[in-house]
């Protein structure tokens, strides 16, 4: 064999030896990389859930005041017809009355 044959078969075997170290470096980093990623996922799904549970207690303590509101709405609604009920009868009291005189 020549000394060329020789210089290319050890530079085919470094540039092996390089690729395959430099290869399975990278498959350690994402390997570790790997590892990470379900606890960042756990902790935004964790993040999440609180946010979700905040809304949904804020949309109800919006929501029961909007009922608190409309009740005493209705209510101030039933006290006026009962006021104009009472003036009505009143009314009538005095035109009976004014009738039997």
């Amino acid at each position: 064999m020549s000394n060329s044959d020789y210089l290319l078969r050890a530079t085919v075997k470094k540039l092996s030896e390089k690729l395959n170290q430099t290869f399975y470096e990278k498959i350690e980093d994402a390997t570790s990389a790997a590892q990470g990623i379900p606890e960042i996922i756990k902790k935004e799904i964790d993040i999440l859930k609180e946010e979700i549970i905040k809304e949904a207690k804020r949309m109800e303590n919006s929501e029961e005041k909007q009922s608190e509101e409309e009740l005493e709405i209705k209510n101030n609604s039933r006290n006026i017809v009962i006021n104009k009920i009472k003036d009505i009868n009143n009314q009538l009291e005095i035109l009976n009355r004014a009738m039997d005189d």
